[in-house]
């Protein structure tokens, strides 16, 4: 009678574990799933992100193209007029005075 008594302490005592197990299975069961749904949302994103880092990259590239382009094309410039300016190395717009110092 008491090894049947210890026997089924045991017992309870397994259930128990094994209640808080499935438990413990279920919990893990609904956090995969939301872990799965997080994941598949990122990798959703990340690829949104690839595509536009491709798509902003074909724009650079093809806007470094241009400069290059407008570079080495010939510049169209006016007519030369038959006087030139010397300009400043200030920046000033205006044509330079020209001084000759005499010796």
């Amino acid at each position: 009678a008491e090894k049947n008594l210890k026997l089924e302490e045991k017992i309870t005592m397994l259930q128990q574990q094994n209640e808080e197990l499935r438990a413990r299975i279920e919990q893990n069961t609904v956090i995969t799933r939301q872990l799965s749904e997080e994941n598949a949302n990122l990798q959703e994103y990340v690829e949104k992100e690839v595509e536009e880092k491709k798509k902003l990259s074909r724009t650079n590239e093809e806007l470094l193209w241009k400069l290059q382009e407008d570079a080495v094309s010939p510049v169209k410039l006016p007519p030369a007029s038959s006087t030139s300016f010397y300009r400043c190395s200030s920046g000033n717009s205006s044509p330079a005075k020209v001084r000759t110092l005499r010796r």
